[in-house]
């Protein structure tokens, strides 16, 4: 089963999207629009998250292609809840930069609370999975081992969704074809079996440090591929089996213009 959050019709919805794309209210009442309406604004789809976990540099392809070493234990760091924007909405790049870009991860969601989780019991607390895009600011990177708020905790830069796919409907997480592109070209193209730190090890790693709980999410990281975003760019990160989630750019100007 799919599991999105929606504005329709002036009213947000929790809903549930079957195999056949029928989309049901919580309560088990039948919406009738169509996944691709623009009658759908798509919100992010989990609604109160807990801790936004980001991984960096956790494909060794990708360290390789910013010239740096793989890390040796996953370099966590943490994001906030004002990233977070929906499937199909925009996101801005700041003025005056030089180089911003996306990165297309696998996102797991925690569905029950655990401590000192072991590896062999980690996927027991995974409801699910679904994308996003963790977009960066490299300017202003001056360590990937330490990203500073400028680089990954602006504004709408954590676009998820369009849902989250169950956890028993994901065959096999380990090897997922992950791709990107932006306006209609491939400029990403990797697989969830070239991470470094595989979920178990993460969920184990983390629940070690402090408590998940329903609602953390863990992003895990991008393969090499990425390249600048300018207004005007529309991105598609895709993951097989889980979803595709869009984005287009606007300028700070156009991102803020309306809102202040």
């Amino acid at each position: 089963m799919r599991r999105a959050r929606i504005v329709f019709q002036g009213n947000e919805l929790d809903i549930t999207i079957d195999a056949n794309d029928i989309i049901r209210t919580s309560a088990g009442d039948v919406v009738d629009v169509s996944l691709e309406s623009d009658q759908i604004t798509w919100l992010p789809p989990v609604k109160v998250p807990g801790t936004i976990f980001a991984l960096g540099l956790n494909y060794a392809d990708h360290a390789t292609e910013l010239a740096f070493e793989p890390p040796k234990e996953p370099l966590v760091f943490i994001k906030h809840a004002n990233t977070l924007t929906g499937h199909k909405q925009v996101s801005y790049r700041p003025d005056g930069i030089e180089f911003q870009h996306y990165e297309c991860e696998l996102v797991a969601v925690i569905g029950k609370t655990g401590k000192n989780i072991k590896r062999e019991d980690a996927m027991e607390y995974v409801a699910g999975y679904t994308v996003c895009n963790d977009f960066a600011i490299r300017d202003y990177l001056e360590n990937y081992y330490r990203p500073n708020l400028r680089v990954k905790s602006r504004d709408s830069l954590l676009p998820m969704g369009p849902w989250i796919v169950d956890a028993a409907d994901v065959a096999d997480v380990s090897n997922l074809r992950l791709t990107t592109t932006v306006n209609g070209e491939v400029t990403q193209d990797g697989s969830t079996k070239d991470m470094i730190f595989d979920i178990p090890f993460l969920v184990e790693y983390l629940s070690k440090i402090m408590t998940l709980n329903p609602g953390d999410i863990i992003a895990t990281g991008t393969p090499h591929g990425v390249v600048d975003m300018q207004p005007g760019d529309t991105v598609v990160c895709s993951i097989e089996n889980i979803c595709s989630l869009e984005t287009r750019m606007v300028s700070e100007q156009e991102y803020y213009g309306d809102r202040y």
